[in-house]
């Protein structure tokens, strides 16, 4: 039987990367797939190639810093479906710059995209899921939640704290059935993590550097991150809560 038969799955920032990648891999095993995104081109593109191999998907709009359009979007996947039981928050944005060079609004909008996202659709899917009797939701966070980099002061704030809002909400929801984990990738081969480099000033030597500081010898790729997904909204990880998982080449074994 397919690892996500009768499951009901919502991905933020599901048209493309990591989201895409998601969105396709949970389809094949067997989830319906809301696909939610502020950009209403790539989610149709995904959603019609779930249906293409005969799967059932949802695109809908959700800009996840809003709250209104946060509750709207998870309204609209429970009215479709009927349910919901995976939540994967992967939306988000990147700035390179230290703390001193970071404008006030480019804080302001890695922050709002990657930890107010996470906790806006987080709160909002609660009593959704325990209504069902439980469920999972999946942060995707990043390295950088863990350990620090260079010229990543509002990333590595925003995604610290999605790891802690991740341990704090598996605390407090544990007793419903409502776990909540959190992926963390290094540089993943997605437009997010492109603009991450090509903001430097050498962005092919920053790629190599990149690849070069990783023990198993390439950047992640989005179906790295999809699969651990799988993964943590199955039963499989009925026991897992609370945790956050390095996936990075071995770079922080160091």
């Amino acid at each position: 039987m397919p690892r996500l038969s009768g499951k009901v799955a919502l991905i933020t920032g599901g048209g493309t990367g990591i989201g895409r990648a998601c969105a396709l891999e949970f389809a094949k095993e067997g989830a319906q797939v809301v696909v939610a995104g502020r950009r209403n081109e790539p989610l149709r593109t995904v959603v019609h190639e779930i249906e293409q191999s005969g799967g059932q998907a949802l695109a809908i709009a959700c800009d996840v810093t809003q709250r209104e359009s946060v509750e709207s979007a998870l309204a609209g996947a429970v009215e479709y479906f009927g349910r919901l039981n995976v939540v994967v928050n992967n939306a988000g944005a990147v700035v390179v710059a230290d703390a001193e060079n970071t404008t006030d609004a480019d804080w302001h909008r890695v922050l709002e995209a990657n930890l107010t996202g996470t906790f806006l659709v987080s709160r909002a899917a609660l009593p959704i899921l325990r209504k069902v009797g439980g469920g999972s939701i999946v942060n995707i966070g990043s390295i950088l939640g863990l350990v620090a980099r260079k010229q990543r002061a509002a990333y590595c704030a925003s995604k610290s704290g999605v790891t802690g809002l991740t341990k704090a909400m598996a605390l407090d929801h544990a007793h419903e059935n409502i776990r909540v984990n959190c992926i963390c990738p290094t540089i993943v081969e997605t437009d997010l993590g492109n603009q991450s480099m090509d903001m430097t000033p050498d962005p092919g030597a920053e790629r190599r550097k990149r690849a070069a500081e990783i023990p198993l010898g390439r950047v992640g790729q989005p179906n790295d991150v999809a699969q651990m997904a799988i993964y943590l909204a199955s039963d499989e990880s009925a026991w897992v809560t609370g945790a956050a998982f390095p996936l990075d080449g071995g770079l922080t074994a160091y």
